[in-house]
């Protein structure tokens, strides 16, 4: 077969170029990279939930100067533990009596509760991704900002890295590969308002 200018294409039907191959595969590498990211990282959100609910006695319950964990069950939010007013009354940098003043309020307690788990839930579901990107940004570039400067490093931390890596998993629609994400999207709710995907 020739062109009009009477020279053969570049590529016949039968052949796929290289480029094309090697978008494939590596397009495969990075859906499923993503889906295992999001699923590491909805589990952390899940996890951090859970030990404040319960105080497993892994971060919940640990006296902060020696490490010595109390009870269990005595940091439990469950028992009336506030999940908050350990780590924001810690808080140090430029911002610290604001986070101190947030401190053990049932509001604010409820609030990160609810984000723990709202972000931990849509992260291994992979659903609503856009809005757990946004809330779960928000929630980690305020944990960053309550300990400043970071302990190793005078300006980053893993709260910002972890921050960008929620941005770029509802960049790439994550949720797709391995989790409920096309059938999220489907929904009509979704489709009038794409900003829920």
């Amino acid at each position: 077969m020739s062109t009009i200018s009477g020279r053969a294409p570049r590529h016949s039907t039968t052949e796929r170029p290289v480029a094309l191959v090697t978008t494939t595969w590596s397009g495969a590498v990075v859906r499923r990279t993503a889906a295992l990211t999001r699923l590491v990282l909805g589990s952390i959100f899940l996890w951090a939930f859970l030990d404040k609910l319960l105080a497993l006695g892994h971060d919940t319950g640990k006296n902060p100067v020696t490490g010595v964990t109390t009870t269990y069950g005595d940091a439990a939010w469950v028992h009336g533990a506030s999940p908050t007013s350990g780590f924001l009354t810690h808080a140090s940098g430029p911002f610290a009596s604001a986070y101190h003043a947030l401190a053990g309020h049932a509001v604010v307690d409820w609030l990160f509760m609810l984000g723990l788990l709202g972000i931990g839930l849509g992260l291994v579901l992979g659903v609503a991704l856009r809005p757990v990107a946004a809330a779960g940004s928000l929630l980690l570039v305020m944990m960053w900002a309550s300990t400043l400067p970071p302990a190793n490093n005078p300006v980053l931390d893993d709260h910002l890295v972890d921050a960008l890596v929620l941005v770029l998993l509802a960049a790439l629609d994550a949720g797709r590969t391995w989790g409920l994400g096309g059938w999220w999207s489907r929904l009509a709710p979704v489709r009038r308002h794409p900003v829920l995907r």
